[in-house]
């Protein structure tokens, strides 16, 4: 098993996600390795690039952590809109509409966690 990761070694680049806009690069981390009920990732985004607005719910009831590292950005949770930089962290818990954009002229970093929420 290995122990370490660089955050170079599992990237991939997805387009539109939840038909937002731009490329989100997500790198990804233990994703084969792991058993903790969680997927970690760090995401960057371009200048306006955006996660577009979405609902987990169903049998897609996710909830989701996103801690921002660096860049300017805005989230929207169902009607209300947050800013959010460098130190900030969000929770989307399951059936509420949520998603984010990169505002600023910079890259927008973030760690971003998921997993089912306990019963």
């Amino acid at each position: 098993m290995d122990w370490k990761q660089n955050e170079s070694e599992d990237v991939i680049g997805t387009h539109a996600m939840h038909d937002g806009e731009g490329v989100i690069t997500r790198r990804r981390f233990f994703r084969d390795a792991t058993r903790l009920p969680v997927t970690i990732e760090v995401w960057e985004l371009p200048p306006g690039a955006s996660e577009g607005s979405h609902i987990h719910d169903g049998d897609n009831t996710l909830e989701e952590f996103y801690y921002f590292l660096s860049g300017e950005g805005v989230m929207w949770m169902d009607d209300e809109e947050v800013a959010v930089g460098p130190g900030d962290s969000v929770m989307a818990p399951p059936g509420v509409d949520h998603g984010f954009r990169n505002t600023g002229d910079d890259t927008l970093k973030l760690v971003i966690a998921w997993g089912a929420p306990r019963t």
